[in-house]
């Protein structure tokens, strides 16, 4: 492939199954939050904890439901951008989710899973992080070729 061939290629937004990947993406935050938001509505009384819980749960929902929405109405390259994104929010819920666990009752299963959990969210972080800059150094790459 000639360098434009190899540039069109990466100008191209993103793919069908990508772009279905991120509506259902986007689909399972707004139900998760839904759900969570009338059950919060309908059982009266709760307590404070569990209310708390709930307002999380929700606003982690409504924003992979905005991340989804945003992927899909993207209509230039991002270049990765996305996956570094979603792997922000992955690591923001996990940290929520540890403070929070960390804060009801610390355990060492308990302990196993935020660090486990915490371990996965890093990873996936940094491998989202280095396939965004190796897909924009193999762009400018290119455009110098050009």
């Amino acid at each position: 492939m000639t360098p434009d061939e190899v540039l069109a290629r990466l100008d191209a937004p993103l793919s069908l199954r990508r772009r279905v990947f991120y509506l259902i993406v986007g689909l399972a935050g707004l139900t998760g939050s839904a759900l969570i938001g009338l059950l919060w509505a309908t059982e009266p009384g709760l307590p404070a904890r569990t209310s708390a819980a709930f307002a999380v749960l929700v606003v982690i929902g409504l924003g992979w439901a905005g991340f989804g929405g945003w992927a899909v109405s993207r209509r230039a390259p991002l270049f990765a951008r996305d996956r570094v994104i979603a792997a922000w929010l992955g690591a923001g819920a996990w940290l929520v989710f540890a403070l929070g666990a960390v804060l009801i009752a610390v355990t060492p299963v308990l302990l196993g899973v935020v660090l486990a959990l915490g371990a996965v969210a890093a990873v996936n972080l940094w491998a989202a992080r280095r396939a965004r800059a190796v897909l924009r150094r193999r762009r400018d790459q290119l455009l110098i070729e050009r």
